[in-house]
């Protein structure tokens, strides 16, 4: 099952039309997918005190939390869909990692080493597809790399995502470039997913 991560808050974004692109084509072939909506779902990505005492414990009170988990064990592939802002993540998706990732899940840790064991193996594939307004290149000459050195190196990969099944694809100048040129884009994103 492809799960899909889609972390934008407007239907009229670029964004929106990769995801609708994918999912119309998804859809036409009769493959069974799923499609995480952060800020359609009204995911809250703010810890609160009370979801705080139940962390370390690797539980939550959070309903869509569990049931974003078992979504994810469902899952054969995770497709990430999510804007570049200030060079990092959303809040949205990093809240969405802290929040559902947790302990005896997503990872375990070594009591004696603090190094982490993903559990997320379940998922062999995962398809991290970004936009921003401008090059890819730039965001991966910046310092520390916050989507390919951080998100999928580290954070992915903790979580048992390894880095040979990861593939980031990014849309550069979305705000700059043509009509065409986004027409293509989301012709081959389709056929890629």
């Amino acid at each position: 099952m492809k799960t899909i991560v889609y972390a934008h808050p407007w239907d009229g974004s670029y964004n929106h039309a990769i995801l609708t692109s994918i999912t119309e084509k998804l859809e036409t072939k009769k493959e069974p997918f799923q499609v995480i909506d952060l800020y359609k779902d009204g995911f809250n990505p703010v810890f609160t005190a009370e979801e705080l005492k139940h962390f370390h414990k690797g539980e939550t009170p959070y309903p869509l939390v569990k049931d974003y988990q078992e979504k994810l064990k469902q899952s054969t592939e995770l497709v990430f869909i999510f804007p570049v802002w200030w060079w990092d993540l959303p809040a949205m998706l990093k809240g969405f990692i802290d929040k559902v990732m947790l302990s005896g899940f997503a990872f375990i840790e070594d009591q004696n080493t603090g190094t982490l064991k993903g559990l997320l193996t379940n998922i062999k594939k995962t398809t991290v597809i970004s936009t921003s307004t401008t090059d890819k290149e730039y965001i991966e000459s910046e310092a520390g790399n916050a989507i390919q050195s951080v998100f999928i190196d580290r954070t992915l990969a903790d979580l048992g995502l390894k880095n040979e099944s990861t593939k980031w694809i990014h849309f550069s100048r979305v705000n700059l470039t043509t009509d065409e040129k986004r027409k293509q884009f989301l012709k081959e994103i389709s056929q890629i997913i």
